[in-house]
């Protein structure tokens, strides 16, 4: 079974290079095919650091039309989805520097029932907490928890050191943590009060 996974794996990678270097010769359909397998991980990267759709559409489409653009830049170091999660990790980055990103706002048609409102209360107070990491920390959570990569993965689309990686994760938890404690205090004291 592992087998057979490994196997499947290399030969996604091994069609992914292909497609990209299609779409560095200039293919449109390869683009469309990287663009239907890609758009939904990149909005939904996007829309957990910005929590609005526009924004997410936006900053996924930025990214994909510079894959387009640059796919003959492509050098084969890392693995596709590194190389892509690379160039969003970077427009992320640029974005939150320049403080364009809109707050999460919560709107009543988007609340169906008391388990899909506590989902959401509890999505916004953690979105909350990790709004309030410095930016290079919020990156790397987004990219290790809600894209998946590994550690590794993170370091080349980030290009730092594993280590460094290792090192945004380490504190981003204690402070996260930290700052999940603190709201929920509070939250405690406006209750008793």
């Amino acid at each position: 079974m592992q087998a057979r996974f490994a196997n499947d794996f290399r030969r996604d990678e091994r069609q992914e290079r292909e497609i990209l270097a299609r779409i560095a010769a200039g293919d449109r359909r390869a683009f469309e095919r990287l663009f239907g397998r890609y758009h939904p991980q990149l909005f939904r990267f996007a829309y957990r650091m910005t929590a609005s759709y526009e924004a997410a559409e936006e900053l996924a489409s930025d990214v994909l039309l510079t894959v387009w653009q640059s796919a003959d830049r492509y050098a084969g170091a890392a693995k596709v989805s590194t190389w892509i999660f690379g160039i969003a990790y970077r427009k992320s980055l640029k974005r939150l520097r320049r403080r364009r990103i809109l707050p999460f706002t919560l709107r009543e048609h988007d609340v169906v029932d008391s388990q899909a409102a506590e989902r959401a209360e509890r999505e916004d107070w953690v979105r909350g907490g990790i709004g309030t990491l410095p930016a290079a920390q919020r990156l790397t959570v987004l990219l290790v928890y809600y894209v998946g990569l590994s550690c590794e993965e993170t370091a080349a689309a980030t290009g730092v050191p594993v280590n460094t990686v290792k090192t945004r994760m380490f504190h981003a938890r204690r402070k996260l943590k930290a700052e999940l404690r603190r709201r929920a205090g509070d939250v405690q004291e406006n209750t008793d009060g």
